[in-house]
């Protein structure tokens, strides 16, 4: 959060302007020429040091960025040996969405996937199980997707249900609910919601998002100034409510029931739920860009099998083993891993 100054430019008080001296005569004109040349010596001398001092730090940024990729490298300029680890084993994907799927953008109901992307999805659902994993409502975020024969595990993995269609992946009945841990907390989160609506309305650019076993106050299209006050009315609401907790996303405060339970369980659950618990056989892919994503990429790190890959254009502190700059970059993985899968 940055901070902001405490006073307007415009409070401060003027100086008063220096009165004006006499002109002096005889050489004024040499001392004044000699003057003026010190004057632009010093500002030349000041611009040399500003560009320098720029340049070192942007020589900086890029030894960070450098160093940052030297420990978790382009999925794509590694695909061969994310191929090799894999030979032989199960792949299995696992997809966040908003970030990676879909651009992020300043209204949540308008990230739509494209049809490029949802071609991409679905020809690596023809070939591994393959599971979509968001903070979103599960409801919502497979109106986004329309893939049927997806596993979608929605509201941070607490609404988790198999296919809808035919999927050779498939090992539960289609229609079954596989698991929802926090059920238990729906008129809970129903009424933060309204509580939430309620207190964030006079917030210009605030919007409250119910995904159902979770809640998102995003603050996206929020002025900087107003972020502090919006997060702390977030906290004065939640103070009543001590079965909750609150994380932060990419422009988003995260409501959650304070259980146990998160994409790191979510990915755990559907691994045994296809039939993959303790086996040295399966190969999870999960990417993903948003915090919430490292609770799964620590599992796989843990469970010293499959990879994590992380969809971010700066160096961020990650559990992830690989990255990826953007959504257009996942829809390339997505499609040389179906080549692959082809040609072997």
């Amino acid at each position: 959060m940055t901070k902001h100054a405490a006073f307007a430019a415009e409070d401060a008080v003027a100086a008063p302007a220096p009165a004006q001296q006499p002109r002096a005569r005889g050489g004024g004109g040499c001392r004044t020429a000699a003057a003026q040349a010190i004057d632009t010596g010093v500002v030349a001398a000041a611009v040399a040091r500003a560009t320098t001092g720029a340049w070192l730090d942007a020589a900086a940024r890029r030894g960070d960025h450098d160093e940052w990729m030297e420990k978790h490298p382009s999925a794509l300029a590694e695909f061969e040996a994310v191929v090799a680890a894999a030979m032989g084993k199960q792949v299995v994907m696992f997809l966040d969405y908003d970030g990676t799927l879909s651009p992020i953008v300043k209204d949540p109901d308008t990230a739509v996937m494209t049809e490029e992307m949802r071609d991409a999805v679905r020809g690596v659902a023809e070939h591994f199980p393959t599971a979509i994993v968001s903070g979103r409502c599960r409801d919502k975020v497979f109106n986004f997707v329309k893939l049927a024969e997806l596993y979608y595990a929605g509201s941070h993995g607490m609404d988790i249900k198999g296919p809808t269609a035919q999927s050779k992946h498939a090992k539960a009945k289609a229609e079954a609910v596989l698991c929802q841990p926090a059920s238990e907390f729906l008129p809970v989160i129903d009424e933060v919601c309204r509580a939430l609506t309620a207190k964030t309305a006079a917030i210009p650019g605030a919007t409250v998002e119910n995904n159902k076993f979770c809640l998102s106050v995003h603050f996206r299209c929020v002025p900087e100034e107003k972020w502090r006050a919006l997060e702390d009315q977030v906290r004065s609401v939640l103070k009543e409510y001590p079965d909750l907790r609150l994380t932060k996303g990419r422009k988003v405060l995260e409501i959650r029931p304070s259980i146990k339970w998160d994409k790191g369980n979510a990915l755990q659950f559907l691994l045994e739920a296809l039939g993959f618990a303790d086996s040295n056989n399966v190969f999870p892919i999960y990417i993903g860009d948003d915090r919430t994503d490292e609770d799964a990429f620590k599992v796989l790190r843990n469970m010293g099998q499959g990879i994590g890959i992380l969809v971010s254009k700066i160096p961020k502190e990650t559990s992830a083993s690989y990255s990826l700059q953007e959504p257009s970059e996942v829809k390339e993985f997505l499609h040389k891993l179906v080549k692959s899968k082809q040609r072997n």
